[in-house]
């Protein structure tokens, strides 16, 4: 390892934590909600999600090898529970809101379906995992209160980055989901189950027809 990424790696000071927090966090999610126009908005994730991976990189004691430990450990049991759940809650979503939309994907657009079921693991589940629960727990660590408290936070801000749907569908099972994704990272430390957890959450979401409630197309701002 060279000097300058020895020195990257050392710990930066509160006063640079809570700016870095409060600007990937809470203005971003603001900005993107308020100012940019919807083409505008999975770029500027995109953005938002490549400075999140460059600050956990050089965050102390942070090593990407580390995310794969607890494979050998995932509570099928308990992510069986959660598929349950979120299918039950995502069924009844359907039903009182949008019928016409129950099962839509795999019935009228088969081809797509599997694709989303395909991609959305690594390309959607994994990095929104690792900037919210990684990044959030590791590097901002010292800023956050105790276990439960710090996990509730998470799942708030979680929600928060989804404001830009203007859905309180969308904020309600953000915050449901992300309250389960952190359990699982913070309180487990298991990296892989979280993921798990995350992408079961987005194949019933899409599978039930409430992708109409998180496509950037159907944004409609309150104002």
């Amino acid at each position: 390892m060279t000097e300058s990424l020895r020195m990257d790696k050392r710990a930066p000071s509160r006063a640079r934590l809570w700016a870095e927090f409060g600007a990937l966090f809470l203005a971003a999610p603001l900005v993107m909600a308020f100012l940019l126009p919807p083409s505008a908005l999975f770029p500027a994730l995109f953005g938002v999600t490549a400075l999140g991976l460059v600050l956990l990189h050089v965050t102390e004691g942070f090593r990407w090898s580390g995310l794969v430990r607890g494979l050998d450990r995932i509570g099928w049991r308990a992510v069986g529970l959660f598929a349950l759940l979120t299918a039950a809650v995502a069924g009844t979503v359907v039903a009182l809101r949008a019928p016409e939309q129950a099962l839509i994907l795999p019935r009228e657009q088969p081809a797509l379906f599997v694709a989303v079921m395909l991609l959305y693991p690594p390309l959607s589940a994994l990095p929104q995992e690792i900037v919210f629960r990684p990044l959030f727990f590791r590097r901002y660590g010292p800023l956050l209160p105790g276990l439960w408290p710090a996990i509730v936070l998470n799942a708030a801000l979680f929600s928060l980055a989804h404001l830009m749907f203007w859905s309180w569908i969308v904020a309600a099972m953000t915050f449901c989901g992300g309250i389960a994704f952190a359990w699982a990272y913070e309180s487990r430390r298991n990296f892989p189950m979280a993921v798990v957890l995350h992408s079961v959450a987005g194949w019933i979401v899409f599978a039930a027809g409430l992708g109409m409630f998180f496509y950037s197309g159907n944004i409609e701002r309150p104002f």
